[in-house]
């Protein structure tokens, strides 16, 4: 724990300070424009990534960055949607998966997840993408994914995901408006990289291609 505690010591003595018009700023209320969904894993810091400040995003973290399809049975990630977005009024929905991810590890062969019920439930979130897989390799149903699937898999538990969310009414309701964007990204730990699709995409495409618009614009300006 010295590390935390040398952090927050830091924190309240430079950081702070530094900073003390923007956190007086957030005091009272948030107007986040992203929901940022993300795994749990500690190597993923989406400030970090996106160069954000504390209120631009709206983050929402699990194994696996799963977003289960909606249902009548509330949830902690159902409700953080149908606030996110018909509250706050986020106007777009990042999906970020990452490379080397464990639940996806995991989700490539689930029988062996003994001793973990609650895990092998969660990720029976992810089952879709890795039939997929399955299907795309012609891989017999009771034979494990082997690990040489693993980038494959978690790109298209991304896709998946992101389809998954097109099921919350809330979401459905803004998308057919025109009024929110659904973004799905793979960051790849070692390189920095990301790779990004949309929500009608069955590929991805490299960070520069996918929003070589916006890029644009933001080295004009």
């Amino acid at each position: 724990m010295e590390h935390i505690v040398r952090g927050v010591l830091d924190f309240r003595k430079n950081v702070y300070p530094e900073r003390k018009d923007l956190f007086r700023s957030l005091a009272d209320s948030q107007n986040p424009d992203v929901l940022f969904f993300t795994c749990s894993d500690s190597r993923i810091d989406p400030n970090m990534l996106t160069g954000s400040n504390p209120g631009d995003l709206f983050i929402c973290r699990n194994a696996g960055n799963v977003i289960p399809p909606h249902s009548n049975e509330t949830g902690g990630m159902t409700a953080s949607i149908e606030y996110a977005v018909a509250v706050l009024q986020v106007r777009h929905i990042i999906v970020c998966g990452h490379t080397d991810c464990g639940a996806i590890k995991g989700a490539l062969d689930i029988p062996a997840l003994k001793g973990l019920p609650h895990v092998k439930e969660w990720l029976g979130h992810c089952r879709s993408a890795m039939e997929i897989v399955r299907e795309r390799h012609s891989i017999p149903v009771d034979q494990p994914l082997d690990s040489k699937y693993l980038n494959e898999a978690i790109e298209e538990n991304v896709l998946q995901q992101v389809q998954h969310l097109r099921t919350h009414p809330v979401v459905a309701a803004k998308l057919a408006t025109g009024k929110i964007e659904v973004h799905g990204w793979v960051y790849d730990i070692k390189s920095g990289g990301i790779r990004c699709c949309g929500r009608d995409s069955i590929e991805f495409k490299d960070f520069d291609d996918y929003y070589a618009n916006t890029i644009a614009k933001v080295e004009k300006d």
